[in-house]
């Protein structure tokens, strides 16, 4: 562990080394070096103490959350001053080596003072942009609006109206209020069916215990169901005991059922209007490992007809490509979250794009193979990075056809 701390360390260091070389010929005061160093040294030694002393088993993430923080707002964007004088560089050694042999001059150009701004300027965007995805964009939710045309529609059900969250991870938020406005958007769509599709905590069941009166106020007519996320299992988290593990799926169950969710694990539900049916399927967690795969979509499945019309909740997108799209059951919409677009990337109208996309080809909006759909949902809230940049939070408001 030490090791590996003073290995990274060092990297940090010689990034910073080559970066306060950009600093110095912009600022040329003989103060350069103070005003440089001391704010870098006192935050690695705060980062320093933060790593030696993580608690792995606490379930509060905020010291987490600030460190990683700090890491994007303060070190992220110094490498990308590093691109810019790395390039800048290569250019200088090539001009010097060509000057060196092709003439009489062999003095090694000097760094250009542009570049060195156009570096800096752009890390301090970068550092703002990341700070502004902490402070305010984790709660620009939207409600985007999807109009679908299924295949079997029962004529009772056009017109239905689904609202659809994922991936809310409460245990990343210090103050329910400040989800409120959240709340209140999704009861705005006057929604006849709500559906949670995973991920309700980080790892254990008592984050989400702060949050079941905000949650309960979540109102549709026709109720609220949900499934399990990979993290809601605390796969990833530390226990005293076998038995705290094994009960925490089971509190968690219940402090969502206490906020008026219905769970489904690898079971469904029938809605039913003038005697026309709608069902609505919820498997367990199915994914690409190493995440679990305790989905069983054949049990699932098990007595519906195949001509019935059938919307089902899976939290990881992997599953409609693996086993959804070919299964006999013929099933016509497909919901997901799992990806949160990555919480970083460009998401317009006509354009998409995220990191996220190299592990998952389909990880935001709405995708179709044949007469299926799969619909992958950014997410209600933020793990690790505490904000978002570009790829909002989302409610999303199917209007069934």
């Amino acid at each position: 562990m030490q090791k590996n701390i003073l290995f990274v360390l060092g990297v940090f260091l010689l990034l910073e080394a080559y970066v306060y070389q950009a600093f110095k010929t912009v600022y040329t005061s003989q103060n350069a070096r103070l005003i440089y160093w001391v704010p870098t040294v006192l935050i690695y030694a705060f980062l320093i103490y933060s790593v030696v002393t993580f608690n792995r088993a606490s379930h509060k993430y905020l010291n987490f959350q600030i460190v990683f923080s700090v890491i994007l707002i303060f070190v992220l964007p110094k490498i990308l001053v590093a691109v810019f004088l790395l390039i800048e560089d290569i250019i200088r050694f090539l001009n010097f080596g060509y000057n060196y042999v092709a003439t009489d001059t062999h003095i090694y150009p000097s760094r250009r003072k542009f570049i060195s701004l156009v570096g800096l300027g752009s890390a301090a965007v970068l550092a703002a942009v990341v700070l502004d995805g902490i402070i305010f964009g984790k709660y620009r939710h939207r409600a985007r609006i999807v109009r679908l045309k299924l295949k079997n529609l029962p004529e009772s059900f056009k017109g239905y109206k689904i609202v659809q969250i994922s991936d809310v991870h409460s245990g990343s938020f210090q103050n329910p209020k400040h989800l409120q406005h959240a709340i209140d958007l999704i009861n705005q769509q006057n929604a006849d069916l709500i559906l949670f599709t995973g991920d309700m905590v980080n790892n254990y069941a008592d984050e989400f215990v702060p949050f079941i009166d905000l949650f309960s106020q979540i109102k549709s007519r026709d109720g609220k169901f949900a499934v399990l996320g990979n993290h809601d299992y605390g796969e990833y988290g530390v226990w005293k005991s076998i038995d705290d593990r094994k009960n925490n799926v089971p509190k968690l169950i219940e402090n969502e059922r206490k906020a008026g969710f219905e769970m489904l694990r690898n079971e469904h539900r029938i809605i039913e209007k003038n005697g026309e049916k709608l069902y609505i399927i919820g498997v367990e967690n199915w994914g690409i490992a190493p995440f679990p795969q305790f989905g069983d979509l054949d049990k699932a499945t098990h007595n519906i007809p195949v001509d019935a019309c059938k919307i089902l909740m899976s939290h990881d997108p992997s599953h409609f490509d693996a086993i959804v799209k070919n299964h006999s059951k013929d099933i016509q919409l497909t919901l997901s979250g799992h990806t949160h677009g990555m919480q970083f990337g460009i998401d317009l109208k006509n354009f998409r794009w995220s990191p996220v996309k190299y592990k998952y080809p389909k990880w935001a909006d709405l995708y179709q193979s044949g007469d299926k759909y799969l619909y992958v949902n950014r997410g209600f809230g933020v793990i690790g990075y505490p904000g978002r940049v570009g790829v909002l939070p989302e409610i999303t408001v199917f209007e069934l056809r």
